[in-house]
C-alpha cells in the first residue's frame, strides 16, 4: 500500500486516509462511504483492490426499504449474523466464503431486498462494516455540537470551551510576596518598621494578604509581610522569615539582619508573571476541568461559554434481567444498567438512571418515540431473534440506519441509527463485553462529536503476549499495563475476554485493537483506553498478575491469550 491509500489497519489515524488527500483524489472515508451508499464508488476504490475495497449502502432510511450490503475485510456479503460467541479455530465463520474470500467469485454484491420484513422474525442481515470505518461513520454522523451556552463557572465543569479563554487581568495583578517574611528595601541590615496597626505585644502583624500597604518602604527599612500580600512600593526583595534575625538596639528600635544579601526580586511574584491581560490561556475546544475553573476564576471570569454536555438515555431490554438479588429460575442479573450510566458520566455525558423495558415491540416504540435525548442507547435486541425488536421498531419510526453490524469481535451485531436530524440511537448487543465494544466503537465517537471533544491521540503499546485473532474481523481484547525490562510499558492480554464476561475488563486499563489474524508478542497495537485508566508503577504486582488472577501466561495457552 502506498502513502495516501486508505488504511484499515489500527496503526493509522482512525478512519482516515494515511498521508492526507493524494493527487488521485482519495478523500475522507465517511464521504466515500456515503458515496458508496448512493451507488457512486469513490476514486480510491480500485476494481479488485482486495480487502481494502469497501462497499456500503444505506440499510433502510426514512421512507425507504433498502437493506445494507457491504464487502469488507472479515465479512461475507451473504453471511447472516453469527452468534456473538468467543472466536475459536473451529468458528463456522472462519470457513464461510464471502465476497472478499479467495473462494468467492468476483462480481457485484448481492441484490438489495426492496421490502425488508416489518416484524421481529428472520431478516436478511447485512454484511458488517469494517471496524475503523464504523468509528469514522459514528464520528461524522452529526455535523458538530449544538450551539454553545453561557453558564456560571460551576455549571461549565466537564464541558468544552466554545471560545478561547483569554485573561481579563494581569496574573498576578500586583507585585505579591511569595513567602512569609519581611519586605526589605536595599541592602541590609534594615531598620525594622512597626506598622501603625501592629499589636503592642507579640509578633507584629505587618502587611497581610488582602490589605494594601499605605506607605512606601524607605531605603534601608523592612516591614513584616505575609504570603500573598501586596508588596509595598520601594521594596526590592522579600526576606524569608527563616533567613532573618531581629535584634533589639540599645538605643531603642530593632534591626533586621540576614546571613546573606537579598538580591533584587527575591521571593516577589511580579505583576503579570503568569500572564498579561488579553493573553490566551486556553484555546477553544479545551475541556473544562476543575483546574480550568480555578484558572478562569483567577483570570476574572464569572461565566464561561461552552458546549453543553450531550444527554443520553439508556434502555435495557430483556425480560430475563433482574435488578437485584441472585440469579434464579433462568433469570440473570442486569450488569449493563449499573455499568453504562457511570461510564457515560465519565465521558462527560448527562445520563439518567437506565430504564428497564420489557421485550415488547410497542413498549420499545413508545420509549423511543417519547425520548428527547441526543443519543438513546439500547442493550440487546439488535440481532434477529423472536424478541429482538430494535430493527422493526426503527423501521416503524422511519429511522435511517447508518451502521448495521460491525466486523468486530465481540459485539458485531451493533448498530447506529438516526432518529431525527440531531438525535441518534446506538444499539448495543446484550452481552456485557460485547456491549462495551459497541460503546467504544459507535457511542463514544458520536458523543465526542456532540460534546465538541477532540479525539485522543492514537496510542500504541507492544503486547506482552501473543493474541489469537479472528480470520477476518477485528478483535477488541482487554489488556492491562505492565512494565517490561525489554519493551518498557507493555499491554498484557487478560484471560476472561468472552462476550458475556466482565471479569477481564474490570481489571483492564484498555482494549487492544487486534487485527485479523492476531498479533505476536512485542507487536505494537492501538489501544482504546478507559476514562479511568492509569499506568501502575514498576515493582508493584497487581491482583490480575498474581497466581489465579485473570492474566493467563502465554505458556499456559501456547502463546495464545
Amino acid at each position: 500500500m502506498t502513502d495516501g491509500e486508505f488504511s484499515g489497519e489500527p496503526g493509522g489515524a482512525v478512519g482516515r486516509p494515511r498521508g492526507g488527500t493524494s493527487a488521485e483524489g482519495r478523500g475522507d472515508p465517511f464521504d466515500d462511504a456515503l458515496a458508496l451508499a448512493n451507488g457512486t464508488a469513490p476514486r480510491w476504490v480500485r476494481p479488485g483492490a482486495g480487502p481494502e475495497a469497501t462497499t456500503v449502502t444505506t440499510p433502510y432510511a426514512a421512507g425507504g426499504a433498502a437493506a445494507a450490503t457491504s464487502s469488507a475485510t472479515g465479512s461475507g456479503g451473504d453471511a447472516p449474523y453469527t452468534p456473538d460467541d468467543p472466536f475459536s479455530p473451529d468458528d463456522p465463520a472462519a470457513a464461510r466464503s464471502g465476497p472478499s474470500s479467495p473462494s468467492s467469485p468476483s462480481g457485484p454484491s448481492r441484490p438489495v431486498d426492496p421490502a425488508p420484513p416489518t416484524g421481529p422474525g428472520p431478516r436478511t442481515a447485512p454484511a458488517a462494516v469494517p471496524w475503523h470505518t464504523a468509528r469514522a461513520l459514528a464520528e461524522r454522523a452529526v455535523p458538530g455540537p449544538p450551539a454553545p451556552e453561557t453558564s456560571v463557572l460551576g455549571e461549565a465543569l466537564g464541558r468544552t470551551l466554545a471560545a478561547p479563554l483569554s485573561a481579563l487581568t494581569d496574573l498576578p495583578s500586583f507585585d505579591t510576596s511569595a513567602m512569609d517574611g519581611w519586605a526589605v528595601s536595599g541592602p541590609g541590615p534594615w531598620r525594622l518598621d512597626r506598622p501603625a496597626d501592629a499589636p503592642e505585644t507579640g509578633l507584629p502583624s505587618g502587611i497581610l494578604a488582602g490589605h494594601a500597604p499605605a506607605e512606601a518602604l524607605l531605603d534601608g527599612h523592612a516591614i513584616p509581610i505575609a504570603t500573598g500580600a501586596r508588596v509595598p512600593s520601594g521594596a526590592t526583595a522579600v526576606l524569608r522569615s527563616e533567613h532573618g534575625e531581629v535584634r533589639e538596639l540599645s538605643a531603642g528600635g530593632r534591626r533586621l539582619y540576614a546571613p546573606r544579601p537579598a538580591p533584587p526580586g527575591q521571593d516577589i511574584r511580579p505583576r503579570g508573571q503568569e500572564c498579561r491581560r488579553g493573553d490566551q490561556l486556553l484555546p477553544a475546544g479545551a475541556l473544562v476541568t476543575p483546574a480550568v475553573l480555578g484558572l478562569a476564576a483567577a483570570a476574572g471570569y464569572d461565566e464561561l461559554t461552552a458546549y453543553r454536555r450531550p444527554r443520553a438515555e439508556v434502555f435495557v431490554l430483556g425480560d430475563e434481567l433482574l435488578d437485584h438479588g441472585l440469579p434464579h429460575e433462568g433469570r440473570i442479573r442486569d450488569a449493563l444498567g449499573p455499568m453504562l450510566a457511570p461510564w457515560l458520566h465519565s465521558l462527560g455525558i448527562e445520563a439518567a438512571p437506565p430504564r428497564h423495558l420489557a421485550d415488547e415491540a410497542d413498549t420499545l416504540y413508545a420509549a423511543l418515540a417519547g425520548s428527547t435525548a441526543d443519543v438513546v442507547i439500547t442493550t440487546g435486541g439488535t440481532a434477529s431473534g423472536p424478541v429482538d425488536h430494535v430493527h422493526p421498531t426503527l423501521r416503524r419510526l422511519g429511522a435511517e440506519v447508518l451502521v448495521d453490524g460491525v466486523a468486530v469481535r465481540p459485539g458485531h451485531p451493533m448498530l447506529l441509527a438516526r432518529l431525527a436530524p440531531r438525535r441518534h440511537l446506538v444499539g448495543l448487543p446484550g452481552n456485557p463485553l460485547a456491549a462495551v465494544s459497541g460503546l467504544l466503537t459507535l457511542a463514544e465517537p458520536l458523543l465526542r462529536t456532540l460534546a465538541a471533544r477532540r479525539p485522543a491521540a492514537p496510542y500504541r503499546t507492544p503486547l506482552a503476549a501473543a493474541v489469537a485473532g479472528h480470520p477476518r474481523d477485528t478483535r477488541l481484547v482487554p489488556v492491562a499495563y505492565r512494565d517490561d525490562e525489554r519493551h518498557g510499558l507493555t499491554a498484557v492480554p487478560l484471560r476472561f475476554h468472552g462476550p458475556a464476561m466482565l471479569r477481564g475488563i474490570a481489571s483492564a486499563d484498555a482494549l487492544a485493537v487486534v487485527p485479523p489474524g492476531g498479533a505476536e508478542r512485542g507487536t505494537e497495537l492501538e489501544l482504546l483506553e478507559f476514562p479511568w485508566s492509569a499506568s501502575w508503577s514498576a515493582g508493584w504486582t497487581p491482583g490480575w498478575a498474581a497466581p489465579g488472577g485473570p492474566y493467563e501466561p502465554p505458556e499456559a495457552t501456547g502463546g495464545r491469550a
